[in-house]
């Protein structure tokens, strides 16, 4: 938070794992903090934690394990689509781990027009009706995606898959299942430090190949997004984060990647000046554009859509005051 967006941040650990009291917890400390980013909770508490909290506080409560994820990954598929000529609304996506940040990034692929998707737990493929291993929000995600009621494995429902969204664990799919996706695939495999699949094994089979890691090109990481986010909602004195504020952030990011880098930004990228493409569908996240960007796109949103208590009346100016404050390197 400090070093990308000059926030003064205070780490609480709440020694409880009962929602109810870290609820209670939460709510009894917020008069303190403009805004709060909840961290490491587990799907579904997550949901039922940031919802309630949302409905009873009057500032930011920001999940980045679940949105952070998700403006990343949007942003990182808007251009990924793009290279590959493929629409969103018709891209069929397979997504392994239908957890907090699963369901996340679920959302708001839906919310961009993406309609086919399948994920898949431990128990296989999620649909409605499905007996065992569900909760409410698998529920949700049942009835939401898999129009098909596709049954089986990741092996078996990944065929003619566009694109593959890993959420899980390493060693999820193999080369076998690429193979069995559609022309020019994608895959993002995020697990971390472990991706689902390593880089050299689906390389010479995909079209655009990412991962969570910063060892390899494509590094999704909700770093990029998170700390620019609450500039913008803190310097407008935002109500919350909604979805048009997420929106806004996973924008400003991928238009970030088609724009040329500027001299002056190379040294983020150790000296060289990448260009759009299958290996850079994402800035870095050392890129100090994205400290001007994103604020600036959030905090207009925020007053688009009407939770902004402070106007910003010149962005601009409000941008070029960000970079001349903020320096990540």
């Amino acid at each position: 938070f400090k070093r990308f967006a000059d926030i003064d941040s205070i780490d609480i650990e709440i020694n409880t794992n009962q929602v109810d009291s870290i609820i209670e917890t939460i709510k009894n400390i917020s008069g303190t903090f403009g805004g709060i980013n909840l961290e490491d909770i587990a799907a579904p508490d997550c949901f039922i934690i940031e919802q309630k909290l949302k409905e009873i506080l009057d500032i930011p409560i920001f999940h980045d394990d679940q949105h952070g994820t998700a403006v990343v990954v949007s942003a990182a598929l808007i251009n990924a689509a793009k290279l590959v000529q493929k629409n969103l609304d018709e891209l069929n996506v397979v997504v392994a781990g239908v957890g907090a940040s699963g369901v996340a990034c679920v959302k708001m692929l839906l919310s961009y027009g993406v309609k086919n998707i399948i994920g898949c737990d431990r128990s296989g493929a999620v649909y409605k009706g499905r007996p065992d291993n569900m909760n409410f929000m698998k529920n949700w995600f049942a009835e939401n995606t898999n129009h098909d009621k596709k049954k089986g494995s990741i092996s078996e429902v990944i065929e003619g898959a566009d694109l593959f969204l890993g959420l899980s664990g390493p060693g999820t799919i193999t080369v076998d299942d690429i193979k069995k996706m559609n022309k020019d695939p994608i895959v993002f495999a995020m697990a971390n430090p472990d991706p689902e699949i390593l880089p050299h094994e689906a390389g010479p089979h995909v079209a655009i190949m990412a991962t969570g890691r910063s060892d390899f090109a494509n590094q999704i990481n909700n770093v990029s997004a998170f700390p620019g986010i609450f500039r913008g909602a803190l310097d407008v004195r935002a109500k919350e984060i909604n979805e048009e504020m997420k929106v806004a952030a996973a924008n400003a990011i991928a238009f970030l990647a088609r724009e040329n880098v500027p001299d002056e930004v190379a040294s983020a990228y150790g000296g060289d000046r990448p260009r759009y493409g299958k290996d850079y569908i994402i800035p870095s996240t050392f890129d100090p554009r994205l400290i001007s960007v994103i604020p600036a796109a959030v905090a207009q949103a925020a007053m688009k859509s009407g939770v902004a208590r402070k106007k910003i009346s010149d962005l601009e100016l409000y941008k070029d005051q960000l970079t001349n404050r903020l320096d990540p390197t």
